[in-house]
Order: structure tokens, then C-alpha cells, then sequence
């Protein structure tokens, strides 16, 4: 019915514009009323049937932009030239004045409908909705800035942008989308105080730790009741085609972690039009591992992992961000203890590359289940790994915690015979294996900043075990890139340990959680529990023994892997299912310790 409307709106602005004209020329050319008549007819239908090709009713329903108003000047243009042709050819005596003329009125008056339809929609909204605009300072004048003011201003909302914020003195003063730069990001608190400011959004994409901090630490000492957030990287925005989105600042932020650079030829090399398998594919990883892999368009990305809702989640996320069908997306539900099942997915689906996330993480719950833990992480590993040796599958990389350094638990103890066997499978010819180990990445399922989230949200208090823990900690994205740039690189046979950076001590963490929710400690209280079986004060990332030193690509460094036969380990684990759980423990960690790699329980450093 909009659409019929506006076609409407359109002809009377074509026919307004012909009399017009009509009226300013008319006593110096000669017009007949059958000529006028004959005017706008073919006007009105050339420029309906260019319009609709161009989608200019479809189009432009609230807001007229320059791509709009470039389509109905373009129609315009078609229709008016056209009626021209159409005219000389029959015989017509023509008045290139008036077509003139009365084409610069129709390119004035069709637009200028659609904004006086958008201010009386505007004003009728507001009158309905009665709802105070809302301010918004927005930090960044650039690209981002700008897509974020404009979307803003196109949308129906309450919100409008007041100013800009920007670092870069070349644009202070300097106006976007009618409002101006007010100053640099140190200037925030004298803005918040001298502005009336109802959200502060932060719209740079690579926006260091101590920034954010500053910003959110600023904001709220001056009034905890603003809404700070931050638009979403403005790449992923443009793929998508979407509007302006924004989120809340979260811990992540705050790590003063420096942007990951991949090398996106290796990569494409070893991904675009191939098949891939992700174990674990459900998990806070492996689900970002599809993520990632899918922006390098493979063939088809196999999702494997044992929960059916997990997979049924990340499966229709791809699907509805790869509408077209460009990537075969299939949601596999497996249990890698199966190992008759995995043989024969990994042959019938002639499987390229293999990501293996599956795994058994949780370290207390794995005390009370050790040989669960041996049955998933080593059995389960070991039939993933062996199904794709023998399926001649290119590569294999395997996804390994820093926990298995030194290990003094059993989740640990299992990941270190898992990297063992996957490490020793690797022959000249065959599948090239790999193993890449990393610390915590913060938000996944199972750690502490969802824990600390919730408690944060019922008022307190957040538990820490003890105040001198600290561990390593990366954002899931940025470990799942590191993943792939291992798989890209892997010769075969290589153990790599991903750069943490600094460890962090998990009570400075609830602390930057608290203010991050706007609230102070004396709010919310941190108390102290006692350490947790299995748990280590410190966590190291790589042994003596394994330290090479050697720094094969920016944040990846290779480790010494320890020789071993894979049927050992195997036949020990075997061993360890006949016993009772108490001995299970016992003799599977200090079975993992001795074949380590490490001189001494001393922290290398890169841990």
C-alpha cells in the first residue's frame, strides 16, 4: 500500500512540475494541451517502470539518502530523455526549454516528498511515542563514527548525536553529520560535566585496554547512571550489511591485548574451497573456529560435537549469515568415543582439515570423573587423530590448555597424553599434526567471567580461591585466529605455544568486573575460598624442557615435543580404566609429569 502511495506521490510531483513550468515559460513558447497531455503520460510511465527496476519505492519508506535520491534523479533523467525520443521520432515540434525546466522541478519536488513525509512522520512519532530524545557522545570522529551517526539519524529512535570525541587534532572543530568535534578522548570528564549526556559510545575499532578503562572508569565517576557501550567492528557490520549495533564494554576490552595479524594467503591457501572438520564445534571455541574459518570460504564446514542444542545454535547462525549457500554448513551429531562412527564420517566426507576442540575441560568436575576425562580427552582424541591419518586427511590441529604443562590435575594430565599421541602420529607424507596450546580465554563456558557475572548480578559476593591466583587469559577470537594461523603454518609434527602476554591475577579481574558494572567494591565484596582440587596457583604456558625459544609468526612459538610411542601411552591408558578411581589419579598425573619435557617445576620465560 506504501509503495502504490508513493507512485502516486511521484506522478503528482512529475505532473506539479510540467504545470509549473507550464506557468513560467507558457507565454514564450507555444504548448498545446494535447502535446501537455501527452507530456505527462509518458513521462509518469517511464519514470514508474525505471523507478520500480531500481527499487526507489521499495527503497525509501522513512528516510531519503543520497543513494535514493541518485535513483530518482536517475528515473527522472531516464523518463524525461526518453519522452524526448519518443516525441522527435513521432514528429512532434518539441520545446527543449520546458523539458528542461520542468525536469529540474521534478528533481526538486519527488525528493522534496520524501522528506516532508519523513518530518510529519517524525513529528507524529514523537507526539505518539512522547519520549525524551537521548543524548549520545560518541568517541571516534572516523569511519566508524560516521556509520554510527548516521544510522542514528536515518532510524526512527529516541537518540540523537551530540558531539564527537577524536585524538586526532586535524579533526577538532571540525563537524560530522551537523555536529561537531568537542575535543580529545582526556577532555571526556569536562564534556560529561558541561553537556547534558545520556550514553557514551565508543566507535573506534582498535581501541587499546588502558583506553577503555580510562573511559569507563571516567563515565562513571561522574554519574554511574550513564550507559557506556561500543559499536561493533564496522567490517563485520559492512559483510552483514546491517545498521549500527552496539554492545556493552565488557572485560575483554580491557585486556590490553594488540590486534592478531594473519597471514590471509596461508590461510585462504589452507581452508577456501575445502572441507572442514570442527570437533567440539558448540563449544565457546569451536564455534568461534567456524566463525573464522567461514570468512575464508571453504566448501563445507562439517560442525561435530556431541551436545544437540549447541550445534543446532552455531549451525543456524551460518546458515542465516550464508544465506546464499556458498558454504555447505552440516551439523554432525557424534560422540569422538565412537570410534567406528568418526572412521567412517571422516571417510565419507573426504575431510581436508580437522580443528579438534572436543574436549573434556572442566578441572574440579574431571577430579570426581578421572576416567571420563581418559575416555574423551585421550581415547577420543586418539580416534580423531588415527581416522584422520588413515583418511589421508591434509592437516590436523589439536587444541591443547596450558594446564598440561606440569600438570597437578587430571583434566591436565589427559590433555598432556592427548598432545603426546598427536604429536608422535605425525609421518613424512601423512597428515601434518599439530598441537596448539594456550591459556584461559575469557567467557567460555565453564569460566570465571560468566561465574563472576552472575554474582555480580545477585549482589555479591564474587568467590576467588586466593587473592595470589593469577593465570593467562585471551579473548576467544583472538585464540581461535591463533588456531588457524597454527593449521596455516604446521609442517607437521609441531608442538606451538601462543603468547599470553602478562598473566593477570583473577582478583584484579573481579575488580575490573565490578567497575565495568558500574558499581564499587564496597558494593559488591570479593572473598577468598580456598583453592579448589586440582587447581594451581600459577599456571605455566611451556616447561624447561620444551622451550626452543623460536618465534615462528607473531604470538606463535614453537615448542620441543617429547618422542614417545603413541601405542604406550594408549596401553597405560587402558591400564588406568581397571583401576579404582582413588589410584586413577595418583598414577595418571605423575605418568603425564614424566613425560613432560621439563628439567624442574621452574616457569620458563615465556610463561
Amino acid at each position: 500500500m506504501k509503495q502504490v502511495v508513493l507512485m502516486v506521490v511521484d506522478v503528482c510531483s512529475i505532473i506539479c512540475a510540467n504545470i509549473l513550468t507550464l506557468l513560467f515559460i507558457g507565454s514564450y513558447i507555444s504548448v498545446g494541451g494535447k502535446y501537455v497531455i501527452l507530456i505527462f503520460t509518458v513521462e509518469s510511465i517511464i519514470y514508474l517502470i525505471m523507478a520500480s527496476f531500481l527499487k526507489v519505492f521499495s527503497q525509501i519508506n522513512r528516510f531519503t539518502g543520497m543513494k535514493s535520491v541518485n535513483a530518482i534523479t536517475v528515473s527522472l533523467l531516464v523518463a524525461f530523455c526518453m519522452n524526448e525520443v519518443i516525441l522527435v521520432t513521432n514528429g512532434a515540434i518539441v520545446s527543449y526549454r520546458f523539458s528542461f525546466l520542468s525536469f529540474l522541478f521534478a528533481a526538486l519536488f519527488v525528493p522534496g516528498s520524501r522528506y516532508i513525509w519523513r518530518v510529519i512522520s517524525d513529528i507524529s512519532n514523537h507526539n505518539i511515542n512522547d519520549e525524551p530524545v537521548k543524548m549520545v557522545l560518541v568517541i571516534g570522529a572516523g569511519r566508524s563514527g560516521d556509520f554510527l551517526a548516521t544510522t542514528i539519524k536515518k532510524e526512527e529512535t529516541a537518540f540523537k548525536v551530540m558531539g564527537f570525541l577524536d585524538d586526532d587534532s586535524n579533526k577538532l572543530g571540525m563537524s560530522m553529520e551537523g555536529e561537531k568535534v568537542l575535543g580529545k578522548i582526556k577532555d571526556l570528564e569536562n564534556i560529561l560535566i558541561a553537556y547534558d549526556i545520556d550514553q557514551v559510545t565508543v566507535a573506534i575499532s582498535e581501541l587499546d585496554g588502558s583506553s577503555y578503562s580510562y573511559i569507563v572508569d571516567t563515565v562513571h565517576a561522574v554519574n554511574k547512571e550513564l550507559i557506556v557501550n561500543r559499536m561493533i567492528n564496522i567490517e563485520d557490520l559492512i559483510s552483514e550489511g546491517s545498521n549500527a549495533k552496539l554492545e556493552e564494554i565488557n572485560i575483554e576490552d580491557l585486556l590490553n591485548r594488540d590486534e592478531v595479524k594473519l597471514d590471509m594467503n596461508k590461510i585462504a591457501d589452507t581452508i577456501t574451497g575445502k572441507v572442514i572438520m570442527i570437533t567440539g564445534a558448540g563449544g565457546s571455541i569451536g564455534s568461534e573456529i567456524v566463525r573464522q574459518v567461514s570468512r575464508f570460504k571453504p566448501k563445507q564446514v562439517i560442525l561435530l560435537g556431541h551436545g544437540e542444542n549447541s550445534i543446532y545454535l552455531i549451525t543456524k547462525e551460518m546458515q542465516g549469515k550464508y544465506r546464499n549457500g556458498e558454504i555447505d554448513f552440516r551439523p554432525t551429531i557424534a560422540d569422538i568415543r565412537d570410534r567406528e562412527l568418526i572412521f567412517s564420517l571422516m571417510k565419507q566426507l573426504s575431510v581436508d582439515v580437522v580443528y579438534h576442540a572436543a574436549a573434556h575441560k572442566h578441572v574440579p568436575l574431571m577430579e570426581y570423573n578421572p576416567k571420563e576425562a581418559i575416555k574423551n580427552n585421550v581415547f577420543g582424541t586418539t580416534n580423531v587423530a588415527e581416522a584422520a591419518k588413515e583418511n589421508n586427511v591434509d592437516r590436523f590441529v589439536m587444541i591443547s590448555t596450558d594446564k598440561a604443562v606440569n600438570p597437578t590435575n587430571v583434566m591436565g594430565s589427559t590433555k598432556r597424553m592427548a598432545e603426546l599421541i598427536v604429536t608422535n602420529l605425525n609421518e613424512e607424507g601423512h597428515t601434518k599434526f599439530t598441537v596448539t596450546r594456550f591459556g584461559n580465554v575469557l567467557g567460555s563456558r565453564g569460566s570465571v567471567v560468566p561465574l563472576f557475572k552472575r554474582q555480580i548480578a545477585s549482589g555479591g559476593p564474587i568467590t576467588i580461591t586466593d587473592f595470589k591466583m593469577t593465570r593467562f587469559f585471551m579473548t576467544i577470537p583472538e585464540a581461535s585466529r591463533l588456531v588457524i594461523q597454527s593449521g596455516a603454518i604446521a609442517e607437521g609434527g609441531q608442538l606451538f605455544v601462543l603468547d599470553m602476554g602478562k598473566p593477570v591475577k583473577i582478583f584484579d579481574l573481579a575488580k575490573n568486573m565490578i567497575r565495568l558494572s558500574g558499581l564499587s567494591e564496597s558494593e559488591i565484596e570479593i572473598k577468598e575460598i580456598g583453592m579448589r582440587p586440582g587447581e594451581k596457583l600459577y599456571e605455566e604456558l611451556i616447561s624447561d624442557g620444551e622451550s626452543s625459544g623460536e618465534k615462528v609468526f607473531d604470538k606463535i612459538y614453537l615448542g620441543i615435543v617429547s618422542k614417545i610411542n603413541p601405542e604406550d601411552i594408549k596401553q597405560f591408558a587402558d591400564e588406568l580404566l581397571m583401576l579404582p578411581d582413588d589410584e586413577v589419579e595418583v598414577k595418571l598425573i605423575t605418568y603425564a609429569n614424566k613425560h613432560n619435557g621439563s628439567i624442574n617445576n621452574k616457569k620458563s620465560e615465556l610463561s
